[in-house]
């Protein structure tokens, strides 16, 4: 009989795996991880290495089930079996798992077996970012088309009103009625302000360049220090392995210190009670991510930003429609900044979405890597 090695990552067809973006381990009967693909790595927030050398049952919350299973396929019990389980994930909390659904296969040899996870989100996820994208596409070219219709005859009315105001001067009326043509010609100015943002990104051309996105992060982080130097931590969490890529620096820095802001702003309160036992934080976090879906393409590699603070959290209300143009969940905000962050990670193929709950929001800016 023909002694059983074990099979490593490097040796083996099993870097096929790698090209999935589900995860897979192959493992011993006794849970031993022979391989773990990349897409497992990327969910567990740990080297190839680590897991391989670690036990699979360790990751689940109950691991009973998966262990009868897996021992059941390798005596070929049966040829595969699929159920939900809790994973667990490195450096997160006991009780924030991950739901998944396991499928459990038979391989060639006895002594290995097929583990493939599928997070029971993931379609969703991918689902409603596909529905995101089109409706910010569909909203975009109506913003932009509106704007151009509004912006037409702004100036036909604020040359009316100057030359009203011009008409009036001489006459017994100038002076009061100057009043009204000083309104007239300011809220035209701020509404033609508005239509500039709304047109803004579709303007000029990306200036493309080499963009480390850490020089990014800080040049946002010192931006948003100068602005609230008391009462707010501002928290580094970066790979600094993440490559270059090519980009427009000047415009990522805009959409990134637009997400920034607006976690400072749902900090304001927070922010003013410097003295409080759970102060006002801003994390900012990058990650490289492995086999990503961005709309409908698909990319070996990305970077992944995560702006992550400690506020109230998105109203349920507006969660769904927070990119959407003039939406906006505090007062006085124009609903602009967010848009605008879209529009520009769209313009560099990548896209932002957004996860919140009261304690935590995170916005997540995600950018394809050559």
């Amino acid at each position: 009989m023909t002694e059983y090695r074990p099979v490593c990552a490097s040796s083996s067809g099993f870097e096929a795996f790698d090209t999935l973006a589900t995860m897979v381990a192959v493992v011993k009967p006794d849970g031993e991880c022979l391989f773990a693909n990349a897409a497992f790595e990327n969910v567990m927030r740990l080297s190839r290495r680590a897991v391989e050398r670690s036990n699979l049952y360790d990751w689940f919350a109950d691991a009973s089930r998966l262990s009868d299973t897996v021992r059941g396929v390798a005596r070929n019990a049966y040829s595969s079996s699929r159920f939900d389980a809790m994973l667990r994930r490195a450096g997160r909390q006991f009780e924030d798992l991950l739901p998944v659904h396991v499928i459990v296969s038979q391989m060639d040899s006895e002594a290995q077996v097929l583990v493939e996870l599928i997070e029971n989100a993931q379609q969703n996820r991918q689902d409603r970012e596909e529905r995101t994208l089109d409706q910010v596409q569909a909203t975009k070219e109506l913003t932009r088309n509106l704007a151009h219709e509004i912006k037409n005859p702004l100036g036909g009315i604020r040359g009316a009103a100057q030359l009203l105001a011009m008409e009036l001067a001489p006459t017994e009326l100038g002076p009061e009625l100057a009043e009204y043509t000083q309104v007239i010609i300011h809220e035209v100015d701020r509404l033609q302000s508005l239509v500039d943002r709304l047109l803004a990104p579709h303007r000029h051309a990306p200036v493309l360049g080499d963009v480390n996105i850490h020089e990014v992060c800080e040049r946002v982080r010192a931006l948003i220090l100068v602005e609230y130097p008391r009462g707010l931590k501002v928290i580094r969490d970066y790979d600094t392995s993440l490559p270059d890529f090519r980009g427009d620096r000047e415009q990522l820095i805009q959409a990134v210190l637009n997400i920034v802001q607006n976690a400072a702003q749902a900090l304001q309160s927070r922010i003013a009670e410097a003295s409080s036992e759970e102060p006002a934080c801003i994390r900012l976090r990058t990650r490289v991510a492995r086999q990503v879906t961005i709309g409908k393409q698909r990319w070996r590699l990305a970077l992944e930003l995560h702006v992550e603070d400690n506020g109230p959290g998105v109203p349920a209300e507006i969660r769904d429609r927070i990119f959407f143009p003039l939406v906006s969940g505090r007062d006085g905000g124009s609903g602009l900044g967010l848009t605008l962050s879209q529009t520009i990670a769209q313009q560099h193929q990548g896209m932002l979405d957004c996860e919140s709950e009261p304690g935590r929001t995170d916005f997540r800016l995600t950018l394809p890597l050559p």
